[in-house]
Parts: structure tokens; C-alpha cells; sequence
């Protein structure tokens, strides 16, 4: 139920607080007055997108903001975007003139989707152009369905889910036939890079051994000069080097050294350096040893290389690249050789799967089939009630000729002869606005009829059009019986729907201020009288008119 609703610089509409009532509200007002401003306001409520231009001209922002009952199931502490200690449930949007906005849930920040999934367990909304949808074959669906209760719901679920796997699995089995007729061809291909890699046997490791090898055989000659300069220069084989010289040295420096302690350290490090002279030149002596390198050695290594490069052009640029080349061949080649098997055991998924869906298919259109004719007996007893006494109303339920989709292997069609005498036809193609207005307030009749002193607040936005007279005032008095036990608000153009009204608001355009503005106002007693007046097309002051108001009030 709804409590209050708070709107502030949305359109036209300065500043409201609608206080709704118990049964059945309703709000009237001229055309382009701003009737349909509170289904905007609900709207944003229900986390819809706030389209441009929604905020009052010169205002920094709109405010929407809805106090509801708090639902038994939400409350203490059983959802935690609401206060443990919440007494109410607040909804509120802000919305800015560039189209931002923010969501709130009892004074906190939320998200949008918050919004919108709280908001869908505390009202429903039916706009003006509901009924219309009454000509989709999903929607005739979805209202036998709705009508079979919550376990088709559940089935449905379920088969949509049990659908979309047996479309994977033909989809993947597609794929794994196309992968078996060229798998050959493939392998053939796989096996011969495989080999050519294998043959060469790459490593990363030995191609960056065989890199360093080359440098050192392309300069072999300078290397050999350096080593052996260097060898000589400190050890030569005859006369003198820094080894000898180092010797001298540290013997003169120990003599010394009886007279200074000072040079007797020196002498100890001068007579390490000679040690290490002498090591160095044995290193290098040794390496001239081992660089001289086999005869065409140069040449074994530049044909390796050669063919290590050859792969990487091929395969991706480095050894890198061939090697992990490879992991995918002999992957894909695993695949390829175990393709019949898969296809085996995919296949055998698939028909467990159809069985599946054929089992919940199944039930599902058992339970079509059994609702159908007790959906459209309700359904001719409430048209009955709303001026279409002689009206005839059939569900037929269909095999769908493409097999099975999401919803099953169902299609269903309302039928409809408006009169006696009449064949019956489509809904679609035969009735008109008016009466699919009636059959959708039917079918919501008898949707929310077995839930009234539970349900939340049903909001409709004129699903009375394109209907009048004696027919209207049925469809008031079918509103008012919905609304028996619960909340509704109705936006309605029709005095005989809204004398049924347990609250009456108005809302009126002040074309006097700039911008101009709508004030909403809340009837009773003469108020109520001169808004049915003003909506019979009379002067304020017809005393017929004033009588027939009256007399709708009394007959309500």
C-alpha cells in the first residue's frame, strides 16, 4: 500500500503530496493538464529510465519520493538495504537536468536495480496502451501462464533453461561434424610442422648458446690477441713481466719492512698481487687453449641458427613462439583424434537434454491445455460484467510449427466474437480498443482476484479508453471490485469510473504563472460534484449536469 507520494519539479508539477486512499483512487483533470505526470513519478519509482527534459523548467533537480508499507517479508532485518527497525518503506529518485540521477531506499543510497526490484513487489503498472499488448502472442502466452499459477511459472523457468542447453549442445555438434569431415586434411597439415619442428628440435637455451659461440668464432682472431697480450704482459714465458716486477717489488719492500712495520703490509699486499698476476696469466693461457675452435665449426653453427630462424619466421617470430606452436599442434591434434568420441558422447547429451525439455515441455502444456478453457469461462463471465453479455472468448492452445522455443512447443491464440451470431476471429485482428481495454481489466480481474487482501498498489493509466456510456460504468464498477481489500489508483477521463471512486484527486494547469504549472488537489463532497460536471462537458453552473453527477455518486 501506498502511504504517500511526494513529487517536487517534475514537468509541469511544482510541488505535490498525494495521500492515497484505501480501494479505488482516482485522478481526473483536463486534457494536457498533467494526468499522466504521477505515471512518470511512479515510473521513476519503479527505477524506469528518466528521460529528457523530465525537470520543471529552472529547477536544479526533481524529487520523487514514495512512502509504501513495508512488506511482511522484508521487514525485520530480512533485507539488508532496509533498517532492521523500519516501520516503513521509502523509495526515492533525484534527477538532474543532464539526466543523472540517484536512487535511495529508506534515506540510504541504492542503485536503480534496487528500485526496481523492490518496487516490483509493492505495485503494478498498467499504462494506457497496456491492452494493446493484448496482441502479442508472448503476451496471450504470458496471461495463460500467469494463470496456471506459480508451479508454471517454476516449469517454465526450467524448460527455458533445459531450451538453451540443447541449443548449445546442437550448436557444438554442428561444429564437431564440420571438425570431422576436414580433421584429416588437418592432421596432415598438424603432423607435417610438428615434424619439421621436432626434426630441428629448438631450445631456447641452446639457441642462446649458439649466439655466443658465434661471436666468439666470428672473432676468434682478436680474442686470441688479447688473451695472449694480456698473458705475456703479465708472465711471459722470457724476461720479465708484472709478475716478476711484483716480486722485485715485495722483496725490496719486506727488507724495508724490518725497519718500518709500515712497509712490511705493503710488502704483504704488493706479494698478493703477484699471486694474482701469476693465476690470471694461467687463465688466460688456458682459454688460448681452449679457443682454438674445430675446423667448419663456424659454419655448423651458422647452418643451426639458420635453421632456428627459419621456424621462427614461420611460427611467430622467436623459439618462444615455435615451441608454444607446437603445444597447440599436438592439442589440436589430441582433439581431432578423439573428435568421434566426443561427437558420441555429445550426442548423447543432447538427447538426454531433449528429453529434458520434451518432459517439462510436456507438463507444461498439460497444464495449458487443462487452464485454457477454465481461463476463458472466467474470463466470458467478467466481460459478462463489463457490457459484453453476448461476447464469446476461446484459448486455444497450438502446436508451435518451428518445434520448441524458450516458453515450449506452445502457441496460444485468444478468440473472440464479439457479439452473437459472429465468427470468432483473433483478438489481434477483431476487436477494438474498447474492448481490448475490457478483456485486459478482465484478465487482470482475474489475475489479482485470488491475492486481493494481500496485493500491493495497482496503478492504471487510462486502460479505460475507448470506451463510454453504459460500458463504462461497468468497467468502474469492475475497478471498484478489483480494488475491494487492496490499493488502486486509476487515471481516468471517464465520470463513471471516476464516480466509483473511494478517493478523488484533480489536477488542474495554471496557465498564469511562467513556467506554467498543475496543482493536484484532493475532492470530497461538491468538489467531486463540479469535477463530474466539468467531466459530463457541462458548464459549471448546469443544474442537469449537476444532477446527473449526483446520480452517478448515488448509484456508485
Amino acid at each position: 500500500m501506498l502511504y504517500e507520494l511526494r513529487v517536487e519539479n517534475l514537468l509541469l508539477l511544482e510541488r505535490a503530496e498525494l495521500r492515497l486512499g484505501p480501494g479505488l483512487n482516482v485522478l481526473t483533470g483536463e486534457t494536457g493538464a498533467g494526468k499522466t505526470l504521477l505515471a512518470h513519478a511512479l515510473d521513476l519509482l519503479l527505477g524506469g529510465k528518466a528521460r529528457s527534459g523530465i525537470v520543471r523548467s529552472g529547477a536544479a533537480e526533481a524529487y520523487v519520493e514514495g512512502v509504501f508499507e513495508l512488506p511482511p517479508e522484508l521487514g525485520a532485518g530480512a533485507d539488508e538495504r532496509i533498517p532492521a527497525d523500519a516501520q516503513e518503506l521509502v523509495l526515492a529518485r533525484r534527477v538532474w537536468p543532464d539526466g543523472r540521477t540517484r536512487a535511495y531506499v529508506c534515506g540510504r543510497s541504492a542503485t536503480v536495480a534496487d528500485l526496481r526490484e523492490l518496487g516490483s513487489r509493492l505495485l503494478a503498472f498498467y499504462g494506457q496502451h497496456e491492452h494493446r499488448k493484448l496482441m502479442l502472442a508472448t503476451a496471450q502466452l504470458d496471461a495463460l501462464d500467469a494463470f496456471c499459477g506459480a508451479p508454471q511459472r517454476q516449469l517454465g523457468e526450467r524448460l527455458s533453461l533445459s531450451h538453451r542447453r540443447v541449443l548449445e549442445l546442437e550448436q557444438r555438434l554442428r561444429e564437431l561434424d564440420g571438425l570431422v569431415g576436414a580433421r584429416d586434411r588437418e592432421l596432415d597439415l598438424l603432423g607435417f610442422e610438428l615434424r619439421e619442428i621436432e626434426a630441428v628440435d629448438p631450445s631456447e637455451e641452446e639457441e642462446r648458446e649458439l649466439l655466443v659461440e658465434r661471436d666468439r668464432l666470428r672473432h676468434q682472431e682478436l680474442l686470441q690477441r688479447g688473451a695472449l697480450t694480456g698473458a705475456d704482459a703479465l708472465a711471459p714465458e722470457d724476461g720479465d713481466g708484472v709478475r716478476e716486477l711484483l716480486s722485485r717489488a715485495a722483496a725490496e719492500l719486506e727488507a724495508a719492512g724490518a725497519f718500518d712495520p709500515a712497509l712490511g703490509g705493503l710488502a704483504e699486499r704488493v706479494e698478493a698481487l703477484r699471486y694474482e698476476a701469476g693465476d690470471i696469466a694461467q687463465e688466460l693461457r688456458r682459454y688460448l687453449d681452449r679457443l682454438e675452435a674445430e675446423p667448419g665449426r663456424l659454419e655448423e653453427v651458422e647452418l643451426r641458427l639458420g635453421e632456428f630462424s627459419r621456424l621462427a619466421r614461420k611460427h611467430g617470430g622467436s623459439i618462444a613462439e615455435v615451441l608454444a606452436h607446437a603445444q597447440r599442434c599436438r592439442d589440436r591434434q589430441l582433439e581431432l583424434e578423439q573428435a568421434d568420441l566426443s561427437f558420441a558422447e555429445l550426442s548423447a547429451q543432447l538427447e538426454s537434454a531433449r528429453a529434458q525439455r520434451e518432459e517439462l515441455g510436456g507438463a507444461l502444456s498439460a497444464a495449458r491445455h487443462a487452464a485454457a478453457p477454465r481461463l476463458a469461462a472466467a474470463v466470458r463471465e467478467r466481460l459478462s460484467e463489463l457490457a459484453m453479455a453476448e461476447a464469446q472468448f476461446e484459448v486455444v492452445v497450438s502446436a508451435r510449427e518451428d518445434g520448441y522455443g524458450p516458453r515450449g512447443r506452445d502457441n496460444v491464440e485468444f478468440l473472440i466474437a464479439s457479439n452473437a451470431g459472429l465468427p470468432f476471429g483473433p483478438l489481434r485482428d477483431v476487436a477494438s480498443g474498447g474492448e481490448l481495454s475490457r478483456v485486459m481489466l478482465a484478465l487482470l480481474s482475474i489475475a489479482h482476484g485470488e491475492h486481493a487482501a494481500g496485493g500491493g498498489l495497482l496503478v492504471f493509466d487510462e486502460i479505460d479508453a475507448g470506451i463510454g456510456g453504459l460500458t463504462a460504468r461497468a468497467v468502474g464498477a469492475q475497478l471498484r471490485e478489483l480494488a475491494a481489500g487492496r490499493q488502486l489508483l486509476c487515471i481516468t477521463h471517464l465520470p463513471q469510473v471516476a464516480a466509483m471512486a473511494a478517493t478523488h484527486f484533480t489536477i488542474v494547469k495554471d496557465a498564469s504563472s511562467t513556467p506554467a504549472r498543475t496543482v493536484l488537489t484532493a475532492l470530497d463532497g461538491d468538489g467531486v460534484v463540479a469535477e463530474l460536471v466539468r467531466m459530463l462537458g457541462a458548464e459549471a453552473g448546469d443544474r442537469a449536469a449537476r444532477g446527473h453527477a449526483r446520480e452517478l455518486l448515488r448509484a456508485a
